[in-house]
């Protein structure tokens, strides 16, 4: 009974992160908050990819657990490809997948530090001359 609520709380989570992940440096109100989720995002993929495998997601691991309690068998490594998949009613090529998230986490990893950190000009200590 639970575990299709679950399911689709699990499924929203992962959305809204993604989404944030994605688009949260755009608006200057949540660029901090954006860099924290792409440096806790990484951490996870990074360094718990150390034990558990690279890209690791605590959050695709506990839904691939309810999912298996509802009868879903061959779930891939990632929540994207399955998305992906269930979207365009295909099989996807799981390197592209992973290859195009990673690049896509790359370039938003960057903006993220590159809008937190750049020196702003209204801080300037230039003078006119």
């Amino acid at each position: 009974m639970w575990l299709p609520i679950l399911d689709s709380f699990y499924t929203l989570l992962h959305l809204l992160i993604i989404g944030f992940n994605l688009l949260g440096w755009i608006w200057p109100a949540t660029r901090r908050w954006h860099l924290y989720g792409v440096l806790l995002t990484a951490a996870s993929w990074l360094v718990l990819g150390i034990w558990y495998g690279i890209g690791y997601c605590p959050i695709t691991d506990w839904q691939w657990e309810v999912k298996t309690q509802l009868g879903e068998r061959d779930l891939p490594n990632s929540f994207i490809k399955y998305q992906v998949d269930k979207l365009m009613v295909t099989d996807s090529n799981p390197t592209w997948i992973d290859t195009l998230t990673a690049v896509s986490f790359g370039i938003v990893f960057f903006i993220a530090l590159y809008l937190n950190f750049r020196r702003s000009p209204r801080h300037s200590h230039t003078k006119d001359v």
